[in-house]
């Protein structure tokens, strides 16, 4: 075969994580969207562990018509027969039979001698293949077992009728050469493998789950069990998705396809994330918030000129519509000047190297710099074209048990430094009265706005003011991750266009 199955136990494994429950609806909608991804197995879930998985395995086989809809079963009889309840309407059911095979499983958990263990799962597999052709066989913490026992026990269950035997890591032991070393000792010493399609279902306690079930698939195994996140018991299951565009990325290696539509795959993972209410870690593969993310200044200067260079998958081959900069102190001119462009601002090269030098001193203080970061500071760039006195310097002291007090440092239209101090109400008050001693024009403060322009702590917040002299009223706008800063410049924003509109009327003044 050249194409791997795709297992999908999501619905089951995958529900067994701490924490996650799903209801039937909830278990429908996602089997829904695991088969537009194109899965080939979903294993519904475990009818009898309780009446409410056993209505969704049911209803799922009912609804679901173009997967083999599998239902997981203990090894004993009145199990098996549920199991074939819930899934006898299903276009293609499959009963999924496990049973312990490692000595560790069997003399503390199920405390049974190993020929016991052999009758009970030939007995189980033929309980199971009086109900349905697609029967599949489990030897429970199989990388645990005794080599030899584990392939006497696949013998039997083959030759009881199982048509897939699924090699589990079931507590995440195995590294990938171990793991690998299993599936090829399994084809060389189990003489009826070849009736059989070797599968593995691989944990991720140790972080390996996915290279295991890799190696197993190099080594000839043609189902993998895997799950939407990676979700699941402990640390979870093999991740769908890595296992998915791992094979299609490097065809080149494995020589091997799936039958996923991968354009679903990011639309899946959203779903899974919401339903079950587990958030994806940012640096996730493949679906990861960062996943197709550049931050360094190296890297988006790659990905601009050619995406290969540091992208080895389209993001839309996976659903995301495409790849971002984030914009920090990292990034380069290259990478802003982009981002300006696709904002729809071109600056000429002294514009642009202002408005840089302000985007740097911003990315010092914010992790990330979004659009409507670069669209304020944009706007405060054109604000300071007006300007006749320069913002130079402002700070503050100011608490429960003192007085506010502020000193701010001012450049004049001639380019001297002027600075002073005063005392105010609250530190906006106390800034604005520093100012005013420096500039000497009257006026009244008539309105003063705040608001957040980005979301989080290091939000740039934005203030309106309107200062009103003789009779005219002046707006100005101001910006700044310190929301002291964004009043003082908003209050020199409009003293500047009071003081070039006085300028204008006068014929006099020039603007700096």
């Amino acid at each position: 075969m050249d194409k791997v199955i795709i297992f999908d136990t999501t619905l089951r494994d995958g529900e067994q994580a701490a924490g996650a429950s799903l209801n039937p609806q909830e278990k429908l909608e996602i089997a829904r969207q695991l088969e537009k991804l194109g899965v080939d197995v979903i294993e519904a879930g475990f009818p009898a562990s309780s009446p409410g998985d056993f209505e969704a395995v049911q209803l799922i086989s009912k609804e679901v018509q173009r997967p083999i809809i599998c239902a997981l079963s203990l090894a004993n009889i009145d199990a098996v027969d549920r199991a074939w309840e819930a899934i006898k309407e299903a276009s293609h059911p499959r009963i999924h039979v496990f049973l312990s095979a490692s000595d560790i499983h069997l003399l503390y958990q199920l405390k049974k001698g190993r020929e016991e263990i052999l009758v009970m799962s030939r007995e189980i597999v033929a309980r199971a293949k009086s109900h349905v052709d697609d029967v599949e066989f489990s030897p429970m913490d199989a990388s645990r077992s005794e080599p030899d026992y584990l392939y006497r026990m696949l013998e039997a269950a083959i030759e009881a009728g199982a048509t897939t035997v699924n090699i589990p890591d079931t507590v995440g032991y195995a590294t990938p050469q171990e793991f690998g070393d299993l599936i090829q000792g399994i084809f060389d010493n189990v003489p009826n493998i070849h009736k059989a399609v070797v599968s593995v279902h691989c944990h991720n306690d140790l972080g390996l789950a996915v290279a295991n079930s890799l190696e197993a698939i190099r080594k000839g195994a043609r189902q993998v069990e895997c799950t939407v996140n990676g979700i699941g018991e402990r640390a979870g299951n093999a991740s769908l998705e890595e296992i998915v565009m791992a094979l299609k990325t490097r065809q080149d290696f494995f020589g091997l396809t799936t039958g996923i539509n991968t354009r679903q795959i990011y639309k899946a993972s959203r779903l899974v994330s919401e339903v079950i209410g587990f958030p994806v870690q940012p640096n996730k593969a493949i679906v990861g918030a960062n996943a197709f993310r550049h931050q360094s200044g190296v890297h988006q200067d790659g990905v601009i000129k050619k995406s290969i260079t540091y992208e080895i998958m389209d993001p839309k081959s996976v659903g995301i519509p495409s790849s971002v900069l984030v914009l920090s102190k990292l990034s380069g001119k290259r990478a802003f000047r982009e981002r300006l462009a696709e904002l729809g601002y071109t600056l000429d090269e002294e514009d642009f190297a202002r408005a840089f030098k302000r985007f740097k001193e911003l990315a010092d203080k914010k992790k990330e710099v979004t659009d409507r970061d670069i669209e304020s500071l944009i706007a405060e760039e054109r604000r300071t074209t007006t300007e006749v006195y320069h913002l130079d310097h402002v700070e503050v002291s100011c608490g429960d048990h003192s007085l506010p007090t502020a000193t701010v440092r001012l450049i004049s239209p001639d380019g001297r430094s002027l600075a002073d101090a005063a005392l105010g109400t609250g530190p906006v008050d106390a800034v604005y009265k520093a100012i005013n001693r420096i500039v000497g024009i009257p006026n009244e403060l008539t309105e003063f706005t705040v608001k957040s322009v980005t979301e989080g702590i290091d939000a740039i917040g934005e203030v309106l003011i309107r200062v009103e002299s003789e009779g005219v009223t002046y707006t100005g706008r101001g910006a700044a991750t310190d929301i002291i800063v964004a009043s003082a410049k908003a209050y020199m924003n409009a003293l500047n266009r009071l003081l070039v509109s006085k300028a204008a009327k006068t014929g006099k003044g020039k603007r700096k």
